[in-house]
């Protein structure tokens, strides 16, 4: 078997990115509610302060908006013609790694999930990276179009 050729345990690239977004949206979640246990912060969120940062209607619509990002993908990832898949991945995995590592937790369970995340995404840059279009790759793997 070449390396162009998948088996069912294989999945294809589009749904292989997909399930890593949802892996960390799920990795997201979980440190928020994680977060809304440590002692002290869910009077300070309620007190309308994250940290240093005052909690207004225009920091929690940046806050959706770039969360949106990492939810987004798990279905562009799948929808999206390979070149935008590509791109897409790659943009939204560096902005999702700026907006974990710039406000996540500096509580151990933060840095924990903060590094599961950060390489998360570098996993997902590094795969759109180096996927090739599967029509040229094929084509290119048969020789066909090639001097010999």
């Amino acid at each position: 078997m070449n390396g162009n050729e998948r088996t069912a345990e294989t999945p294809s690239m589009p749904v292989r990115l997909s399930m890593l977004w949802v892996f960390i949206m799920f990795n997201m979640v979980f440190a928020d509610i994680l977060s809304f246990m440590y002692p002290g912060f869910l009077s300070e969120v309620m007190a309308g302060h994250a940290g240093e940062v005052q909690i207004t209607p225009g920091f929690l619509l940046v806050a959706a908006v770039l969360t949106e990002v990492p939810i987004a993908m798990i279905v562009l990832s799948r929808v999206l013609k390979h070149r935008a898949n590509r791109w897409a991945n790659i943009v939204a995995g560096i902005v999702t790694i700026a907006y974990v590592a710039g406000g996540s937790s500096t509580s151990p369970h933060g840095i924990f999930f903060t590094v599961v995340q950060v390489s998360c995404a570098l996993l997902i840059i590094g795969s759109a990276w180096k996927w090739r279009e599967p029509d040229a790759a094929a084509i290119s793997a048969m020789g066909v179009g090639t001097e010999g």
